[in-house]
């Protein structure tokens, strides 16, 4: 096979598009300029031009949530790569398919500390599932593919591929490598046959699920499985899309101040099913639900990374299949006849739908919990929403319900700062879909810049910023440890209705919860990228108590 003379930077690109990658995003740097003229030509790939690195990345990081193939963005050396690093982190976390490319400094060069020179290979070896760097153009097939499929296998995660520039410029004859499909890996027969006698044995059990990597098919397998099992089925930590809140099997999910019924549910199980998930710190109400290494006994956990079983909880039935392999393999099963915990399940699902129906009275004129559940209503099931971290958070996975697969972009690693971005990203990729940001004030202005990027490319995402005037997350913690001694959490924020109108886009100031249903509508229609500026009291702190309450219950225990 014969392979035409092509520029390092074109083969790169050439092998973006085998592995079908239709968004790139990008800070441009000097060191990669090689490669933004051979994406100049590419007509299938959209380049979307950011403002900041970080910013670059959850917007890949968004793409990948939604497709399940790798993320992909560009950022320059030192400066840049640094900023892109966040992304990473987010990523290797939260088990998403990512790789950043990195523009690198001449091969002559190195080991100067010539400008912006850094070891990608040390700096991101710990952050990234793999980090390596391409000293010879010929090898970018090879590299790439491999890259891709170590995003994607296992447990997927990041990826960091230095290029230094004058490979770029390399010209190389070379044959492409071939699309990277994602390996799926299947339960063996003696392992279903062992859960089938667990799940006849047992009295009261439940599933978990999370994790990434789940598709239609996936899904829809395992909702028939607990619909033929009558089994509860609760979800992970900003994982909400994986089963059907309206399923009656539905029990809620498992975050930050779950409904106690829930946790008790769990607690009381007998038979726990934990599907791809990791029940990390989140998830796990701080590694309470379990003990580790735990009673094995009454765990089976099913994962699509072999090192990820019995890793923190034992378990005695531990199986190594993806979401798909698994989900597929639960057809076979036999179900009782009849059930004992049928009636189980059904409480589980009117605890959930109580919970997360009607919201109770909150301080203050503007109510995020009836916001909500207005858009709950509103919005098509097929809308994506997008937050980043902050207990605004907390009204959001608690009364909106993610109907479909796909719909739900959100770091479990807390991060703040993702919303904007990924909304930006999945608006890019997805233009017929609906995509709502919701933001607190302080984790909006974690990358607020990338509102220029969707105005520059007419993306209409709508952004909820709910502003109390502080770092609400902390500040709680604050008043809960040091009652009344605030330091360092209040914010002195903009207009940021003005924010958006000066960028070009649609802003508007809601003070009630009665006007936000209009302003939404008048965002929507006004096509262009819309900022609703919520004005929220600071004692309404979360979906559950205030500050006051909180201070004064940690003055009384002596604090």
């Amino acid at each position: 096979m014969t392979a035409k003379p092509r520029t390092g930077a074109e083969v790169l690109v050439d092998q973006l598009l085998i592995q079908r990658v239709r968004d790139v995003f990008c800070v441009p740097g000097e060191s990669y300029l090689a490669v933004l003229d051979a994406l100049h030509d590419a007509g299938d790939v959209n380049v979307t031009i950011c403002r900041q690195e970080a910013g670059a990345g959850f917007m890949a990081d968004g793409v990948a949530r939604i497709s399940n193939r790798p993320g992909i963005y560009f950022t320059t050396r030192g400066p840049g790569a640094t900023n892109g690093a966040h992304p990473i982190h987010v990523a290797k976390q939260d088990s998403i398919p990512l790789i950043m490319f990195v523009g690198q400094i001449d091969r002559k060069m190195r080991e100067r500390e010539a400008f912006q020179e850094v070891d990608y290979r040390a700096a991101f070896g710990p952050l990234a599932k793999w980090a390596t760097e391409i000293d010879d153009a010929a090898r970018i097939p090879e590299i790439v593919a491999r890259a891709f499929h170590i995003a994607m296998s296992g447990r997927p995660g990041p990826v960091v591929i230095a290029l230094p520039e004058d490979m770029l410029t390399d010209v190389v004859s070379v044959v492409d490598a071939p699309y990277v499909e994602a390996l799926e890996t299947h339960p063996g027969a003696a392992q279903m046959s062992a859960l089938e006698a667990r799940l006849a044995a047992a009295k009261a059990p439940v599933a978990i699920l999370g994790g990434t990597r789940w598709c239609a098919e996936s899904r829809a397998a395992f909702h028939a499985f607990a619909e033929k099992f009558q089994l509860p089925v609760a979800v992970s930590f900003r994982r909400q899309t994986l089963f059907n809140p309206e399923h009656p099997c539905f029990a809620g999910d498992l975050g930050l101040g779950p409904n106690p019924k829930l946790v008790e549910l769990i607690k009381s199980s007998d038979l726990i099913l934990l599907v791809n998930g990791r029940l990390s710190e989140a998830a796990s109400q701080g590694y309470t639900l379990f003990d580790i290494p735990g009673d094995g006994q009454r765990l089976v956990h099913v994962h699509m990374d072999a090192s990820e079983l019995n890793r923190v909880y034992a378990s005695s039935l531990p199986i190594n299949a993806t979401p798909l392999g698994f989900a597929s393999a639960l057809a076979g099963l036999t179900a009782p006849a009849s059930p004992v915990w049928a009636a189980r399940t059904a409480a589980a699902h009117e605890a959930y739908l109580g919970w997360s129906g009607q919201p109770g009275p909150a301080p203050g004129a503007f109510h995020m919990g009836e916001v909500v559940t207005w858009l709950r209503q509103r919005l098509p099931a097929n809308a994506v929403v997008t937050n980043g971290a902050g207990n605004y958070s907390t009204w959001l996975h608690r009364y909106y319900r993610f109907r479909e697969l796909g719909t739900q972009a959100a770091p479990t690693c807390g991060s703040m700062g993702y919303g904007l971005p990924a909304a930006v990203g999945i608006q890019r990729a997805y233009p017929d879909r609906i995509v709502v940001s919701v933001a607190g004030d302080g984790c909006f202005l974690m990358n607020g810049q990338e509102f220029a990027t969707a105005v520059q490319y007419d993306l209409p995402i709508i952004v909820v910023i709910v502003d109390n005037g502080m770092y609400g997350t902390i500040r709680m913690h604050q008043e809960r440890e040091y009652p009344g001694r605030v330091s360092g959490t209040h914010l002195k924020n903009p207009d940021f209705a003005a924010y958006a109108r000066a960028f070009g886009g649609y802003g508007e100031t809601v003070t009630t919860t009665a006007a936000f249903g209009p302003a939404f509508e008048r965002a929507l229609a006004a096509r262009q990228p819309a900022i609703l500026h919520c004005l929220q009291d600071p004692e309404a702190i979360n979906t559950t108590t205030t500050l006051t309450a909180i201070r004064e219950k940690a003055k009384a225990a002596g604090k």
